[in-house]
């Protein structure tokens, strides 16, 4: 995803052929369970996956083609381990080629399918949780007016928070004692015009509902938020 912070431990797609090539669902979850659970084998990711043996080979070996996994050493065949060689992937919002620019959106996209898929299966198992934890997930957006510079400077200003926790994903021993593995999602686009928002959109006065007449004066009641 886009990460205005360099990292060392990322790999960056370049052009369209490998965004296109990872924009697949399977391949998309084969990278993630190899960061956590790796090294893995065609039959171990099959296992996990649910896909066949033959399917997560071919998908690894095309992950392999872009730099997204390499082999780990030692076994045979589909029984060759396989592993992440970065802990984040990474691709720029916008490039020269078209071509690439859009397959970016077509690679937003797909990643966004994945999140509906984890958050369906995360929220299907809720009830199972303690209950501190259900009381700690939460939900919810917020709307902001801001230039394009402020919002780099508000995506890089939450990315420097979460990395405060990132040597903990590689060193068990520095989470502490109840600690889990959480996803936080970051999400930030612009609005889709509304027929509000337009110029020539009546103004305010001449939507508003004509005045009521006079009658006793009492308390209000707070406008409804949007």
């Amino acid at each position: 995803m886009p990460d205005p912070i360099e990292r060392p431990d990322r790999v960056d797609l370049t052009d369209a052929r490998a965004l296109r090539a990872y924009a697949h669902p399977t391949r998309m979850e084969l990278v993630g369970l190899l960061r956590r659970h790796g090294p893995l084998t065609a039959t171990g990711a099959a296992e996990l996956t649910g896909e066949s043996v033959a399917g997560c080979s071919y998908h690894l070996r095309m992950l392999a083609k872009y730099g997204l996994v390499e082999q780990a050493g030692g076994g045979r065949g589909r029984e060759k381990p396989w592993r992440a060689t970065a802990r984040t992937t990474h691709w720029e919002a916008v490039y020269d080629d078209p071509a690439a620019t859009e397959a970016v959106g077509d690679l937003t996209m797909a990643q966004v399918e994945a999140y509906v898929r984890k958050l369906g299966a995360a929220l299907a198992a809720r009830e199972r949780l303690p209950r501190e934890w259900q009381a700690a997930e939460f939900s919810g957006d917020w709307s902001l007016y801001l230039t394009p510079a402020e919002l780099t400077g508000l995506t890089e200003e939450i990315t420097r928070l979460m990395a405060r926790y990132d040597d903990r994903f590689e060193d068990p021993a520095r989470r502490p004692e109840g600690a889990r593995l959480v996803s936080m999602l970051r999400l930030a686009f612009v609005d889709p015009p509304h027929p509000a928002d337009e110029p020539d959109a009546p103004d305010a006065a001449d939507r508003a509902d004509p005045p009521a007449p006079p009658g006793p004066t009492g308390p209000g009641s707070p406008p409804s938020p949007s």
